[in-house]
């Protein structure tokens, strides 16, 4: 049963570019009457989500309700930002209604609900419900993982390889945690792509979860908010690969940003990104550009050979025009010189 004493807590996971940021827009933009706060956690050190969020914040969700966590991932600083950032939302002058936490596509959700059983904010907190996202197209096409038909086909080969390789590891966690699994840019995927994926996600789910298609991040919000599944007191039901270990680490992935001088054509950059893609095995790319001659800034966000960009808002007077993006691949692909090499041609 919901503790109505207890702020509600909307944890929104999910893998890279699975659209977590444009969800929560949409929520912010249909609030119900609530008066939302935002957590967000970005992987690198340039807050694009954040700064994307704060674009349409309004009286529902003040820009001051949107708080960003980019000092590292949000399940590895809980003492030292997560559990602060938490206590700072619930101390402002009008208190919130309903918090929503982003985490970033790395973020393994099961040491996050871990956290709201912290004395400092247990009696105040509950976990309303964890909601995961899942690229559908990517998903029916396995790309959740580098390689995902190589990793099959060797443990079809030897039934006693057991190597998970670290995106399927946190693609499985965060499916292992939802309460509900939205697939999104089902418009992308089609139906029989939003199949494909949904067996993916039945296969992989501990147990049976609502799992529905999502485009452009619409879906009434009374869907996924106001659950109550109070997951901190169920983390039994929710297993990972990481249960009966004090910590994780994220060194299979890095991050670089890198700074542009203005471009003069968009297309041209989306092309050198989706070659990231292709040559250097670049999973993520997202940031703001200068383009010459035009005064809004570029958004770009990318994911795998997928890039889309669009004008966001006009650069701020008090900004200097700097080109930037974030660049996120695991470990072994991150190699600054020959990303710089392609994005600066």
């Amino acid at each position: 049963m919901t503790d109505l004493t207890k702020t509600p807590v909307t944890v929104i996971t999910g893998f890279l570019g699975a659209g977590k940021t444009t969800l929560i827009r949409h929520l912010m933009q249909n609030p119900q009457g609530k008066r939302l706060a935002v957590l967000v956690n970005e992987f690198g050190t340039m807050g694009v989500d954040g700064d994307i969020l704060k674009s349409c914040a309004d009286d529902n969700c003040p820009a001051e309700n949107i708080m960003e966590l980019s000092n590292g991932c949000i399940c590895c600083t809980v003492a030292d930002d997560f559990i602060p950032t938490l206590e700072k939302l619930m101390a402002m002058p009008v208190k919130p209604d309903h918090i929503l936490i982003e985490t970033s596509g790395l973020a393994l959700p099961k040491p996050l609900l871990k956290a709201f059983d912290w004395p400092a904010i247990r009696s105040r907190i509950t976990v309303d419900g964890v909601i995961a996202l899942a690229d559908a197209e990517a998903v029916a096409a396995g790309r959740f993982a580098p390689d995902e038909a190589a990793v099959d086909a060797q443990r079809k080969a030897d039934d006693s390889l057991d190597h998970e390789t670290p995106l399927s590891e946190v693609f499985e966690d965060q499916i292992a945690c939802a309460d509900i699994v939205l697939l999104s840019k089902a418009d992308l995927a089609g139906e029989a792509g939003l199949a494909a994926a949904r067996s993916v996600i039945e296969a992989e789910a501990p147990r049976k979860l609502p799992i529905l298609p999502l485009t452009d991040g619409v879906i009434d919000p009374r869907v996924i908010l106001g659950l109550g599944a109070a997951a901190e007191d169920d983390l039994a039901a929710r297993p990972s690969h990481h249960d009966g270990a004090d910590d994780h680490e994220h060194d299979d992935f890095d991050s670089v940003v890198i700074e542009l001088a203005e471009i003069t054509d968009p297309a041209d950059l989306a092309e050198r990104i989706a070659r990231l893609a292709r040559e250097q095995n670049i999973l993520r790319v997202k940031g703001h550009v200068a383009v010459a001659g035009k005064p809004m800034r570029l958004l770009v966000q990318a994911v795998g050979e997928r890039v889309r960009h669009q004008y966001d808002r006009p650069w701020a007077n008090d900004t200097s025009r700097i080109s930037r993006l974030v660049v996120i691949a695991e470990h072994d692909d991150i190699n600054e010189d020959a990303i710089r090499a392609v994005l600066a041609a």
